[in-house]
């Protein structure tokens, strides 16, 4: 120890002795402070005076030290050895056994701090100082002394919840102990005892676990008095909940006695049953199902239990409830029995009911027909808390009823609709009717949970609430108006009502919106800034639905009038712009919501713009505001009412051309997406010079690195281009380099890619010096082409470019000649003419530019293209191969009758350069079958397109079967009604090869988009993916990707298939030992897994399914095959762990009631070591496995409710003290935190 802390050590020990109360308290505070720092090294010496020093102050007589001493020891545990611990411990547990009442009280917060602080770590310390501490508690619990009882059952539940393993030796003795306090005369004592029991059972072997169990329930059996019924009933449920799947051979009995128990008149031992129950429910999903129906009665029976109270007197009430405030609701106050505990009984069902509900989504049309109207019926129950959790349990039936895709995504389609949904729509009336007086009462919580229910009820029927407006209007505005409400409850109110605005048709609120208007207003001027906030955000929404503008404007507002309601909304939005000194917040949402009045009443408010607009500029300058403001007026400047936004152009343009300037990405992608909609919609009111002061900032913006940004500032340009070329004059040599460089760049493609094509040809249109075709097709080629020319000065070596580079710069010389039809030919033929010329990459670049250009154009006329591409099959890179190939079947699409035959005739003849020839009939069949007029030409072909197709579904080359199978699903798609039944046909082959490519082709008819083929294809898709029986490994394979592919693209397709596919998926995600074989290499025997792809595909299949048709799956059987893969292969380890992060989300219920097994086996991976002699790969490995399962276990750490599961929090807190670990944990964290970046849709007009 340093010698400045032996001294500091040594000096605050002798004050500790100090007679002087205070000196001892600071010398300990000083103590403490101390011991929290990592810097601190005690000598052997020293830490026994300062143990014995610490122990002592236990025992002093001011409170005060005491107190400060116990904190000592959770820093003290952590920085002294194990053997002065244990001194700690055989202390504080003697003290427990003092005849002092407050020795012992401050000896046992001594001893939980301790056990609290101990590490979870694998050294001796933990298990030596649990053995030490366990025998002392034992005896202490089997102490006369209830108050030394009680203290050791807490002791010992905390040291069983955190160090259970390290106490599996000692089971015996502990329950020895355990066992006959549960027939204790003390409530307390029973109470600790079953937390205690709970968690020991946990880690407990079989015997000792079932004998628990048996003894609970024979004393069911032979109750020896009525208090011990309640115990052992109580205790079940605690066992369960902790480790309730060993409690699943025991269900039936235990369900017998439960029945029995609960017809008892004794409404804790019903509540008791009921909570007994729920347990089962969550924890032994699949053993409680024969008792589903009995749980079913008996909540439905005791939901509705209230025999001290009539409720028939309220009926005939509630068609006045609305009308009255004072009276409304009187009985239930002013009702009150303290010996009325019916109550607990009704919650206990109630909560019963939620957990049932939540986890059998598959009996949720039953639950529709015989649970809902028990439901509705008990929304009008007295307790507040009950009633709570009467509409928790209505909302989670509510969440279980999905809407199918097309209902989600559309508040008119609510006709045609089935099953729940169908139901549910019969039943709201009822509901509305329930909840009608309920969002009157003075209870918030009440009213809060009414809120809830109608906000879920818009999730889950789209559109549905229209009708019910009447009833539902006058509601919202009880809450914001009445003086009682809080804060929270206005929130609440208002975020209902926006929900309401956005998912419903405009229409159905105009005889409300005089109603909506003041009770917005009003609240946009509360006090709160929170309340204004949210008020602000409804008062847009609001406009919206007042004065509709775009496509549906006419048919949407009808004959409204809207004109007594723009100058209310304008004013009082007005009053909150011009504030300076609001919260930032508020701020943002009145420019947000003056911005929509603007855009969809700007033609009513001509006199005002000039005193609105000249604000905008002024928070557009402000650094805080300007985003806010920048997208206002976007939507001002795309509004198709033409707003005058003449007076402040002049001073916009230069601000956002700054902005651009800014390193602020969504700042420079709204100023972007604004300039472009000023261009576009206000280029007559400026001239080009004032545009140049935004655009002369574009070229920086021009870059790979952020290809969003790069993308707007292109169309930007090209709208430009063509709606003021002026401006590009003399500007467009800054950013004519970037966009070059932008062209080479091998991330370029996808719609960035469109984007360039569309400047080059808006560019080319211009007619700018510098700016013709040739100047424009000469800087494209300059890179690769220059130095070969022979009138080339310049030796210069070609640049090296990508490969993406070759084929991007091939696309923009063929947008540029589409502009310039009459050097399409010339071109073309100067190309192929140089190809004996050029080096390889040349070559490539040449052959992809005659193919785009064929693309577009008729290139018959040049008699030696088709041979001469086709000798480039011959070349000795496979890169010049690829771009022959690719040529010869783009210049097919602008010659189809000229080289289709060719290509056709050459794939019989030449079978060495089949498969080259084979990606330019894809090319054909991928270019034309995107476009009527593609197909249309397409057409005539097909047959003997097929016909050769399918002479070649058996050939060796299983790359060549692979294109084969795309060109078939391809061509299907052309003329389905008379190709897909060929397919069909086809199927039955005995050849397994010929099986393999039919099934795979099926994958290539499906697509995200409508299709002709959808509903044929649905008809049949079954009989392909039935080939998931197949006997053939290799189409089983087929059949899975096949099968993930239409759960991907179009989930309706497999929908009413999945009850018989899911098992077969399921068969395919086991280890098969007739695929493992053992190949020998040299000395060494390698296993070779064949069923691995096979694997792969499943449970790929299988992540699919969570994203697309989780609603049609049991999730339960679903998890046990997630679980068996995180004990699989490698890949198959990285595939669940993705899979339980993304269920942690999606049924975040479900995977609690497996929370135990799923950190046992990411525990196992991430305290894997790798053997000491391993390569650095298996390291690497291990590092990205361990990464993924620390991601999974984030995830799960995010379920509400995971944080009381005792594995997972020992997890996370072993985590936490493994530095390597916790550095992944921590980064996880971090990673999954960073906020979605800010994407706005782009007007290409």
């Amino acid at each position: 120890m340093a010698s400045h802390q032996y001294h500091q050590i040594a000096n605050l020990l002798e004050k500790m002795t100090s007679t002087d109360k205070d000196f001892r308290f600071m010398a300990t505070n000083d103590l403490m402070t101390e011991l929290q720092k990592d810097s601190i090294i005690l000598d052997d010496e020293s830490e026994k005076k300062v143990v014995r020093m610490v122990l002592k102050l236990l025992e002093d007589k001011n409170g005060e030290v005491q107190n400060l001493a116990v904190k000592c020891l959770g820093p003290l545990v952590n920085k002294v050895k194990e053997n002065q611990v244990e001194t700690i411990v055989d202390s504080l547990c003697g003290n427990m056994m003092s005849n002092t009442e407050q020795l012992r009280d401050i000896s046992s917060i001594g001893l939980k701090t301790v056990i609290a602080e101990l590490p979870q770590s694998t050294n001796s310390l933990a298990p030596n100082v649990c053995q030490r501490i366990t025998g002392k508690l034992s005896t202490a619990i089997e102490k006369e002394d209830v108050s030394v009882k009680l203290e050791s059952l807490d002791i010992l539940s905390d040291l069983l919840s955190r160090f259970g393993e390290f106490l599996v030796p000692f089971h015996s003795t502990i329950l020895k102990a355990l066992m006959p306090q549960l027939a204790s005369p003390r409530q307390a004592v029973r109470k600790r005892t079953i937390v205690g029991l709970s968690f020991l059972l946990i880690q407990a072997n079989s015997n000792a676990y079932n004998g628990v169990i048996d003894h609970l329930l024979e004393g069911l059996e032979n109750p020896p008095n009525p208090g011990a019924i309640r115990t052992y009933i109580q205790c079940l449920a605690s066992i369960c909940r902790q480790a309730g799947h060993r409690l699943c051979s025991h269900i039936d009995r235990a369900m017998h006695l439960l029945r029995q128990y609960s017809q008892r008149d004794d409404d804790e031992l019903r509540e008791f049953c009921l909570q007994a129950c729920e347990a089962f429910v969550m924890r032994c999903p699949e053993a409680i199902n024969p008792h589903i129906p009995m749980i079913l009665e008996l909540c439905l029976k005791y939901v509705t239990y209230d025999p001290n109270y009539n409720y028939e007197a309220d009926d005939g009430d509630t068609g006045i409830a609305m009308d009255t405030e004072e009276d409304e609701y009187v009985d239930s106050e002013e009702y009150s029995d303290d010996d009325d505990m019916s109550w607990k009984v009704r919650r206990a069902a109630a909560k019963c009911l939620e957990v049932l509900i939540a986890t059998r989504p598959e009996l949720i049309e039953d639950f529709y027909r015989n649970l809902s109207p028990a439901l509705i019926a008990r929304f009008k129950e007295r307790e507040e808390n009950v009633k709570s959790d009467i509409f928790h349990a209505y909302v989670a039936l509510l969440k279980n009823t999905r809407p199918t895709d097309e209902i989600a995504h559309d508040p008119d389609s609510m006709e045609q609709v089935s099953g729940p949904t169908s139901l549910l729509i019969e039943q709201l009336p009822q509901i509305i009717k329930a909840i009608q007086p309920l969002m009157r009462e003075k209870s918030m919580k009440t009213r809060q949970d009414c809120f809830l229910l109608l906000r879920e009820l818009l999730n889950s029927l789209p559109g549905a609430l229209g009708p019910h407006l009447e009833s539902i209007v006058p509601g919202i505005s009880y809450s914001l108006n009445d003086k009682s409400s809080t804060s929270n409850m206005k929130i609440e109110s208002l975020g209902f009502l926006y929900s309401l605005l956005q998912g419903h048709q405009p229409q159905v609120f105009h005889s409300h919106i005089p109603l909506l208007v003041p009770l917005v207003v009003t609240s946009v001027f509360d006090p709160f800034y929170k309340i204004a906030t949210e008020a602000l955000m409804v008062l847009q929404q609001l406009v919206k639905v007042i004065r509709p503008v775009g496509n549906d404007a006419g048919k949407s507002n009808g004959d409204f009038d809207v004109s007594p309601f723009v100058s209310q909304v304008y004013s009082c939005t007005l009053q909150k712009l011009k504030v300076t000194d609001v919260d930032q917040e508020v701020k943002e949402r009145a420019i947000a919501c003056m911005g929509q009045i603007i855009a969809n009443m700007g033609d009513t408010l001509k006199s005002e713009l000039a005193v609105c607009l000249p604000i905008f500029m002024e928070r557009l300058k402000n650094e805080v505001t300007r985003l806010s403001s920048v997208k206002a007026l976007t939507m001002i400047a795309a509004s198709p009412l033409r707003i005058d936004l003449t007076p402040i152009l002049h001073d916009v343009l230069p601000t956002l051309g700054t902005f651009l300037r800014k390193n602020h990405r969504a700042l420079k992608l709204h100023s972007l997406d604004l300039i472009n909609k000023i261009v576009i919609n206000y280029s007559c009111s400026f001239d080009s010079n004032l545009l140049q002061t935004a655009i002369v900032e574009i070229p920086p913006l021009i870059s790979d690195s952020d290809l969003h940004v790069a993308q707007y500032s292109l169309t930007l340009l090209s709208t430009t281009a063509r709606m003021q070329p002026q401006a590009l004059v003399g500007i467009h040599e800054q950013f004519l380099p970037s966009v070059l460089l932008l062209v080479r760049s091998p991330l370029l493609q996808g719609s960035a890619l469109n984007c360039t094509l569309e400047l080059f040809q808006a560019l080319v249109q211009t007619q700018l010096s510098g700016l013709d075709y040739q100047s424009l097709v000469s800087k494209l080629m300059e890179p690769v082409l220059i130095g070969s020319d022979a009138s080339s000065t310049r030796p210069t070596e070609p640049i090296q470019l990508h490969k993406q580079a070759y084929h991007s710069s091939a696309k923009c010389i063929a947008a540029l000649t589409q502009q310039c039809p009459q050097v399409a030919t010339p071109l073309a033929t100067k190309l192929i003419t140089d190809l004996q010329k050029r080096n390889d990459t040349q070559v490539i670049f040449c052959l992809l530019t005659i193919g785009e250009i064929g693309r577009h154009f008729d290139l018959s006329s040049i008699q030696v293209l088709p041979q001469t591409i086709i000798e480039c099959f011959g070349a000795t890179s496979e890169d010049v191969k690829a771009a022959a190939s690719h040529a010869l079947g783009a210049v097919s699409v602008g010659s189809l009758q000229t080289y289709l035959p060719l290509i056709l005739k050459e794939i019989e003849a030449q079978p060495k350069r089949q498969y080259l020839l084979l990606h330019s009939l894809k090319e054909v069949i991928s270019s034309l079958s995107t476009t009527p007029a593609g197909l249309a030409q397409l057409l005539p072909s097909v047959p003997s397109i097929w016909t050769q197709l399918f002479k070649h579904c058996e050939c060796s080359e299983e790359g060549s079967r692979n294109v084969v199978a795309e060109c078939l699903g391809k061509l299907v798609l052309v003329n389905p009604e008379e190709l897909l039944p060929q397919l069909q046909q086809a199927l039955r082959s005995e050849s397994a090869t010929m099986r393999t490519v039919v099934v795979s082709s099926v994958k290539f008819t499906i697509s995200d988009q409508p299709q002709p083929i959808d509903v044929l294809l649905k008809q049949n898709i079954g009989e392909f993916l039935f080939a998931l029986r197949d006997p053939d490994p290799p189409v089983r394979r087929v059949a899975l990707v096949a099968f993930n592919s239409a759960v991907h693209n179009k989930p309706s397709l497999v929908r009413d298939l999945l009850p018989t596919l899911l098992p077969w998926l399921y068969s395919e995600t086991k280890v098969k030992s007739e695929l493992i074989r053992e190949v020998e290499m040299g000395p060494f025997k390698h296993t070779v897994d064949d069923g691995l792809d096979i694997r792969k595909a499943a449970f790929e299949c299988m992540y699919t399914l969570l994203e697309q048709g989780l609603d049609r799956v049991d999730v339960m059987q679903f998890l046990d095959h997630v679980q068996a893969g995180l004990c699989d292969h490698y890949d198959i380890k990285m595939l669940t762990y993705l899979m339980t992060a993304r269920l942690a989300v999606l049924c975040p219920d479900k995977v609690l009631l497996r929370l135990d097994q799923f950190v046992q086996q990411l525990r196992d991976t991430c305290t894997h070591k790798v053997k000491a002699n391993s390569v650095k790969q298996e390291y690497e490995k291990q590092d990205e496995l361990k990464r993924s399962a620390l991601r999974a276990v984030s995830a799960l750490s995010k379920i509400p409710k995971a944080n009381k599961n005792q594995q997972l929090i020992d997890f996370l807190k072993s985590i936490k003290e493994t530095p390597e670990l916790f550095k992944i944990y921590d980064y996880v964290q971090k990673d999954s935190i960073t906020g979605s970046s800010d994407i706005i849709a782009m007007d290409q007009s």
